[in-house]
């Protein structure tokens, strides 16, 4: 699996419930969220603009996926929203690594260039640097509707946070069903 085909395995609709150890206090939270991750096609105009924010080639662009999240968590029970474009640029000498570009970070709400690597486990993992903060997200299936994800996040100093979330498919986005609509009409009118 490449990760082309991994955010295509990941379009959807997704219910997200998650569990946060903040080591520093000592505590543990819950939360949940709707997750909705929709692809995007390289000359998407969103997915060019990205690409020359970065001084990155858009021809470069693997591909688009744009990803809308609504959740709660225990602590503060206040409506976390937001969405962000992703797009993968692959490294020319390893195919299943690269950089991964975003119009906004996951820890912070600034545009962010992280790493990510296909592993031979099929299992994604996405490495993000900022200023004052490390973040390692891993995600993987273990069924075609059951998605997984762990994440640390680390503080320059020592680590601050660690999570588990499993999510499950809540049903398809309209762009998924076209885009499963016209590979089937590809597959049919191939045989």
């Amino acid at each position: 699996m490449d990760i082309v085909e991994f955010f295509q395995q990941s379009a959807g609709k997704w219910f997200s419930q998650r569990t946060s150890h903040h080591l520093a206090f000592k505590q543990s939270e819950s939360g949940k969220s709707d997750i909705v991750i929709e692809m995007m096609a390289k000359d998407d105009p969103a997915v060019v603009q990205l690409c020359q924010q970065y001084e990155v080639d858009p021809a470069l662009a693997l591909c688009g996926a744009r990803v809308t999240w609504n959740g709660t968590m225990e602590w503060d029970e206040e409506k976390h929203t937001g969405s962000t474009v992703l797009v993968p640029i692959a490294d020319p000498d390893k195919p299943n690594e690269g950089k991964l570009l975003r119009d906004q970070g996951y820890a912070e709400k600034a545009s962010v260039a992280g790493r990510y690597v296909v592993g031979e486990d099929q299992a994604l993992t996405l490495i993000t640097e900022y200023e004052t903060m490390y973040s390692e997200e891993r995600l993987w299936f273990a069924s075609p509707n059951l998605r997984l994800r762990t994440s640390i996040l680390k503080r320059f100093g020592g680590f601050s946070m660690a999570s588990f979330c499993s999510e499950i498919r809540m049903g398809v986005t309209q762009a998924a069903d076209t885009q499963a609509s016209s590979s089937a009409s590809s597959a049919t009118s191939a045989s």
